[in-house]
């Protein structure tokens, strides 16, 4: 028996084998590529107030450079900003050990462990920096010697409060503890984050909870963390300015004292700002290769 097959369907060809649907010819059209006139008059806009401003910064004699390059490497200020950098490495290193403690204290089992991380939280959050940091620092006026004893009962020993907590302890205890609450949550959104049927699947196939934690949870909650956790340590960089209320020599201080001594008040300020911007970028340049290491396996 001999196998027949159709004649292939004209795709163009009507209902009537007779009639033929018209072909458009496209080789006699004009090509056109999508204008976009606003960009352009966006970009020619901003490039004509970029140069305004640099040629105010540059002719205006009222930002005196000569004063900014003297003491932007004055000794004076590069001590104070190795104030401010030993600030920010202590506020963050300690602020974040003690928030994924807490971070984790809030998402057990244990409703003791949650309540008293969640106050903590709370507490923290809710007192200004600048408070905390004056109770540090006066904490000798507060309690003029700490017992250790029987709890409302006799003590053991005690010890004078007097040098207990220097100006640079308490700024370090007031702004890790300050910090800690917010890394609380940073960390607790980023294990949030994970999928809970990867912890599932590892509890099935007998993973410890540690080695669950350590090679399954954190590294999938590093790519959620680590960008609120950069703009938390570049916050609190900046926010060490806050400490000049206890005379401690960090930047913005340091800047403080020198225009107070000869009047170059802006001169000395874009000194600070430009030690900032600096550090900053020095910072997010981190954060883009550690964000990028976080990445594998995730983004091509």
């Amino acid at each position: 028996m001999a196998l027949t097959s159709d004649p292939p369907i004209d795709p163009q060809a009507g209902t009537d084998p007779g009639e033929r649907a018209a072909v458009p010819d496209h080789t006699d059209l004009k090509v056109v590529p999508l204008r976009h006139p606003w960009r352009w008059v966006a970009v020619v806009a901003t490039a004509v107030l970029l140069a305004q401003f640099l040629n105010g910064l540059v002719t205006n004699p009222g930002w005196e450079w000569d004063v900014f390059a003297r003491f932007i490497t004055a000794e004076a200020i590069l001590n104070a900003v190795w104030v401010t950098i030993q600030l920010t490495f202590y506020g963050t290193v300690i602020g974040f050990a003690l928030g994924i403690v807490l971070a984790f204290m809030r998402l057990s089992d244990s409703p003791f462990l949650r309540g008293v991380s969640y106050a903590y939280v709370w507490a923290f959050r809710s007192i200004p920096l600048i408070v905390q940091l004056l109770f540090w620092f006066n904490l000798a006026y507060l309690y003029k010697e700490l017992t250790f004893g029987i709890p409302f009962g006799p003590g053991f020993f005690s010890f004078d409060t007097m040098n207990l907590v220097g100006a640079m302890s308490a700024a370090v205890l007031g702004l890790a503890l300050h910090q800690a609450a917010y890394a609380a949550e940073i960390v607790r959104g980023g294990v949030l984050a994970v999928d809970s049927g990867q912890l599932e699947a590892a509890a099935a196939l007998g993973i410890p909870r540690l080695r669950q934690l350590r090679r399954i949870v954190l590294p999938q909650a590093m790519r959620s963390i680590l960008p609120n956790a950069a703009n938390e340590i570049v916050s609190l960089f900046k926010g060490t300015s806050i400490v000049s209320v206890m005379a401690i020599g960090e930047l913005f201080y340091q800047v403080q004292v020198v225009y107070g001594r000869n009047g170059r008040v802006v001169p000395l300020l874009m000194v600070a700002t430009a030690w900032y911007i600096l550090l900053t970028t020095v910072l997010s340049v981190l954060q883009y290769y550690v964000e990028r290491h976080y990445a594998k396996g995730a983004v091509r």
